[in-house]
């Protein structure tokens, strides 16, 4: 077996498991891998480098070197999780740390949006250790979890919400549940406008490319249109090139349906 630092000094001829590996070796017995590496050990997709970022006490006087970057803190996880002989974050502190490495916006709300959705932790877990760590490079991550706290679970729907804020609409409420008046269901959806009875969809193809898929959504939208509701859909990249004649769309649907009764239709927010 090579010794670590020959590993530490070797990019390509390894494992990911040899890396990690060689990484808790170099920090010591007290070593947690964190940030992008952790975050796709509990098998969640995460951007970022190669580099096995490792949490370390603040009494370890190791630098980094070669993949193995060490970071002191006084913030030891009490409780990490093991794959072998790989000790790594639980998933809301490998999720925070990943968003403080990362430079993008975007990147930062797919790990985010990652995390949620797949019911790997909640936004409150994620809150909760935002609370407790650092404030320098929280940034993107303050702005990612404050769209996935008004419900916003994918990117798509991240830049939706911003285009609206930032177009002065008023503000919907965001993956609203409708039901009737005597509790049947409706539907899910992305943005709702409840005085004038607007629905909004974030169509992504991500989640959209099977038949059945496409099938669901014809339906939920002939569903909506049942009870009264006026249901738009937008592509992606109209929301990103097209975004005034996006805004220009909702507000006209809005003032139509200011000029009509309300509906009677219950919202409820999502869940936090």
């Amino acid at each position: 077996m090579l010794l670590p630092g020959v590993y530490l000094a070797v990019t390509g001829a390894v494992t990911q498991l040899q890396r990690e590996v060689a990484a808790l070796l170099h920090a010591g017995e007290h070593g947690v891998i964190t940030g992008p590496s952790a975050v796709r050990l509990h098998r969640l997709r995460s951007p970022g480098p190669d580099t096995v970022d490792v949490l370390v006490p603040v009494s370890v006087r190791r630098q980094s070197a070669g993949f193995a970057r060490l970071h002191r803190t006084e913030r030891m996880p009490r409780t990490w999780c093991a794959a072998g002989p790989v000790r790594f974050a639980e998933v809301p502190r490998a999720v925070s740390d990943t968003a403080r490495i990362l430079a993008r916006l975007d990147d930062v709300r797919a790990v985010v949006c990652e995390a949620v959705q797949r019911r790997a932790c909640s936004v409150h877990d994620l809150l909760a250790e935002l609370g407790e760590g650092p404030s320098a490079g929280s940034a993107l991550l303050r702005r990612a979890l404050a769209e996935a706290g008004d419900g916003v679970r994918s990117v798509a729907e991240g830049d939706f919400r911003r285009l609206i804020i930032r177009g002065r609409l008023p503000k919907p409420m965001f993956n609203a549940k409708l039901f009737t008046l005597d509790g049947t269901f409706i539907a899910m959806v992305d943005a709702w406008w409840q005085d004038a009875g607007v629905a909004a969809e974030v169509d992504s193809r991500a989640y959209h490319l099977s038949p059945d898929a496409q099938d669901r959504d014809r339906k939920r939208h002939a569903r909506l249109a049942k009870y009264g509701v006026f249901p738009l859909h937008f592509a992606p990249h109209r929301i990103r090139t097209e975004g005034h004649e996006v805004l220009e769309e909702i507000r006209s649907t809005i003032e139509k349906g200011l000029q009509r009764p309300p509906l009677p239709i219950v919202a409820i927010p999502p869940e936090r």
